[in-house]
């Protein structure tokens, strides 16, 4: 009896030997078949493998990967304020690109205006540039809304990132500026001043923005004005004109020169990549 049961025993495990032999055969057998059906892992497949450090880019892949900047633009202080025009609103918003190697040759935004209920009553969208580490007004006038709004939103929607090497800032600068309400003649007030391009740069456009604000900083007016063809080292003067009254009195004024340096062939390949600027000039 004793015999037989150790022969049944070693039966047993002679049969699971088998099996555990059969399994590991056929896992091999498995993973042959996957590897020769499975495609080969390449720098175009639209997938990170291989040792990739992004999406077919880095490591083995030659193409280099893009540069991504490390923050997004933050929106702040944004609101309206009337036109002078029946139902029309002058929105803007405070936009600030915290990136000092990163600006965006275009950046879209919204502007939407809300009633009390905090419901949608108008909308407006645009478009924008920022240079690295600039802080700038986005500014949308005459938009038009038949409901009296109770707020402003501006909001992000997207951009593109070009990344700057050894960037510096474009010297622009705003001196004799000077606010005056106009006592005789057409219009209610103008903004005059002399723009100054101290970079060795010459720009095809600058805009000029002014911000009128009463005592408590509060934004009550605001507009624009853009001077073409200005070469560097050029003294242009501005002036900024409102042909109808708005409330509030002024006790300050900014000024904000603008300058689209993609425009600026000579100015963006120096600081620009210039496959990256390459890019974005067809597109």
């Amino acid at each position: 009896m004793a015999i037989f049961e150790a022969t049944q025993r070693k039966k047993i495990i002679i049969i699971f030997i088998y099996i555990a032999i059969f399994g590991l055969f056929l896992s091999f057998l498995t993973f042959k078949i996957y590897s020769w059906l499975k495609p080969a892992q390449t720098c175009f497949d639209k997938i990170k493998n291989q040792n990739e450090k992004e999406v077919d880019c880095g490591g083995v892949c030659l193409k280099k990967c893009p540069a991504r900047a490390e923050h997004s633009l933050s929106v702040f202080n944004s609101g309206f304020m009337d036109s002078g025009q029946v139902n029309k609103y002058d929105l803007y918003g405070e936009v600030e690109n915290p990136n000092s190697d990163f600006g965006s040759s275009q950046f879209k935004y919204v502007f939407t205006l809300k009633d009390s209920s905090g419901n949608a009553i108008a909308s407006k969208e645009g478009k924008g540039y920022i240079l690295p580490g600039e802080g700038k007004y986005v500014v949308e006038n005459n938009v038009e809304s038949v409901s009296v709004p109770a707020s402003a939103q501006l909001e992000i929607k997207g951009n593109d990132w070009l990344e700057f090497k050894d960037y510096e800032k474009p010297q622009l600068k705003i001196i004799n500026k000077n606010y005056n309400e106009i006592s005789s003649g057409v219009g209610f007030s103008e903004a005059v001043g002399l723009l100054r391009n101290e970079s060795p740069f010459d720009f095809s456009a600058i805009k000029i923005g002014v911000i009128l604000k009463d005592e408590n900083g509060k934004i009550i007016a605001l507009n624009s004005t853009q001077i073409n063809d200005v070469r560097s080292g050029e003294n242009r003067e501005f002036r900024v004109f409102w042909p109808n009254k708005f409330f509030g009195s002024v006790r300050n004024m900014e000024v904000q020169p603008e300058v689209n340096i993609f425009d600026s062939e000579s100015f963006a390949e120096r600081y620009i990549d210039s496959q990256k600027f390459q890019e974005y000039e067809y597109k």
